[in-house]
């Protein structure tokens, strides 16, 4: 993790370094298996490359991550002129977090959100979209901004891609044991057991099952700690709950079609874009609103803050137009 003034959560952390050595694992066990029955089989040289080229997709990924996620989001990189008052909160947190400074990028889309993206605290961004500064007072968004800049400092674009190793190469060994069983699944191994290819296929997909539910787990944990993270950072945890509030409440009144465009970018999301559906559930990339709220609760309480309902009327002291 980076150096940073962003406070440590030791339990948080501690679950999630669990989660990070059963998905590493996970792979390794994976990789082992399905070498020994690829000896056995006479595929010895094909399961290493698959492993190799997966870990190179996620490579890719991370190494690109920042572009990527900016326009899927059709989102514009803005200076200070062009945002003062975005670019003057981002300043004055990365300054009490002790952190660089992002790249600021604006969506144009109504959906009200933001993301924090980049392979590492030097090369990353925090975009925001227009319904979320049209909707949100100053202090909200500036809660919004400290829980992306707490995912940046640390690194949880490159924490997911190394999560999701495991669930992509077992994906593709998926992808490629399922024509393995069409076009060449008679082939056994020396010892007469199994066919090779059905054994990799559900292995793979026995894999990438719990690789699938491990991962979502991770990212719910790395959700909390930015919440927690940036409440004690800017010292108004009911600020951010209330920015949390307003969000939930507003992304049911988006259109469906404007949802599942974004769809795909819910795991960067302070809160993901999906209308009418229960949050406690295994397979969701974030706590429910409940669980975070009351963790915000609970920091409140520490500060000697109690939540008050948050700052501001529904677009009160909100940030004002880009130039």
């Amino acid at each position: 993790m980076a150096s940073t003034r962003f406070i440590k959560d030791r339990g948080l952390t501690a679950r999630m370094t669990l989660v990070m050595f059963l998905l590493g694992a996970l792979f390794v066990g994976l990789i082992a298996i399905l070498m020994a029955a690829a000896g056995s089989a006479g595929y010895g040289g094909l399961i290493p490359i698959i492993g190799i080229v997966g870990l190179g997709i996620a490579w890719f990924q991370w190494y690109n991550s920042d572009t990527v996620a900016l326009k899927a989001m059709g989102a514009r990189v803005v200076t200070p002129q062009q945002a003062p008052e975005l670019h003057a909160m981002i300043d004055r947190l990365c300054a009490m977090a002790d952190m660089p400074k992002p790249r600021v990028a604006v969506s144009d889309t109504d959906l009200p959100n933001a993301f924090a993206t980049g392979r590492s605290p030097e090369r990353s961004a925090i975009c925001v979209t227009r319904g979320l500064m049209r909707r949100l007072s100053t202090e909200e968004l500036e809660g919004v901004l400290a829980h992306e800049l707490s995912h940046v400092a640390h690194r949880d674009v490159l924490v997911m891609t190394l999560a999701s190793s495991a669930g992509i190469v077992a994906s593709m060994l998926t992808s490629g044991a399922r024509y393995g069983v069409i076009f060449g699944g008679n082939r056994r191994d020396n010892n007469n057991g199994a066919p090779f290819w059905l054994v990799v296929l559900v292995v793979s997909l026995v894999t990438y099952a719990v690789s699938f539910f491990l991962t979502r787990m991770l990212s719910r944990y790395r959700e909390l700690c930015a919440d927690r993270s940036a409440a004690f950072l800017t010292q108004k945890p009911s600020a951010l709950a209330s920015a949390l509030t307003k969000i939930t409440g507003e992304i049911a009144t988006i259109p469906n079609r404007d949802l599942r465009a974004a769809q795909s970018m819910n795991a960067f999301f302070i809160t993901p874009a999906i209308s009418g559906m229960s949050f406690k559930t295994l397979t969701s990339t974030h706590p429910s609103l409940e669980q975070r709220l009351q963790q915000l609760a609970e920091v409140a309480t520490a500060l000697g803050r109690p939540m008050d309902g948050g700052p501001g009327a529904l677009g009160d002291g909100s940030v004002g137009p880009l130039r």
